[in-house]
């Protein structure tokens, strides 16, 4: 491992029963894990979030708030991303800014990009920095194997890289940032 990695949150979107999040979020948090300059966690919203609806689980508060990135993978839920999402982002206000936020997408004909342009003006509300590239799976059950892999790893794979590596460079500036001088919102 690099020293000083970047601590990226991977954020599992998705809530409902029978839902693909699980194996789209291991598949790119071992992506990422095979990378030096990185260090992953992982927030399932299913479980960070109290049945209740308000707040957040301690652990999960305390992976967002020690983050230097985020990756958020979604689904799309009505051409938008799930509520359980929304609260998540909501509970936390200022663990978002001055940070970078990527997306990893999945859904039916559109891969869930709808959910990721919603996502882009509320996360530049919270005043975080998105990445441009994504990776997005449409139809992603012809996309993955019984094992939970790719059937085509080397092209996701492509796309995964490449959204990692402008995270990075934005994660790597914004730390340097905010540690040099707090931000001013």
């Amino acid at each position: 491992m690099t020293e000083n990695p970047l601590r990226v949150a991977v954020i599992i979107a998705s809530t409902r029963e029978r839902r693909f999040g699980p194996t789209v979020s291991a598949w790119f948090a071992a992506e990422a894990a095979t990378r030096r300059d990185l260090d992953i966690d992982v927030i399932d919203v299913a479980t960070a979030v109290p049945t209740a609806g308000l707040g957040a689980a301690p652990e999960a508060t305390a992976a967002i708030q020690a983050a230097d990135a985020y990756v958020v993978v979604t689904c799309e839920y009505n051409h938008s991303f799930p509520g359980t999402l929304k609260n998540l982002i909501d509970t936390h206000f200022v663990e978002w800014r001055a940070k970078p936020v990527a997306f990893v997408s999945y859904g039916g004909l559109s891969g869930g990009l709808r959910a990721v342009e919603h996502l882009r003006g509320v996360f530049a509300e919270l005043h975080a920095v998105t990445v441009r590239d994504t990776v997005s799976f449409h139809t992603p059950w012809n996309w993955f194997g019984e094992d939970g892999r790719p059937l085509d790893p080397e092209g996701c794979g492509a796309a995964a890289k490449s959204m990692l590596d402008q995270l990075v460079w934005w994660g790597r500036a914004l730390r340097e940032a905010r540690s040099a001088s707090p931000y001013a919102a």
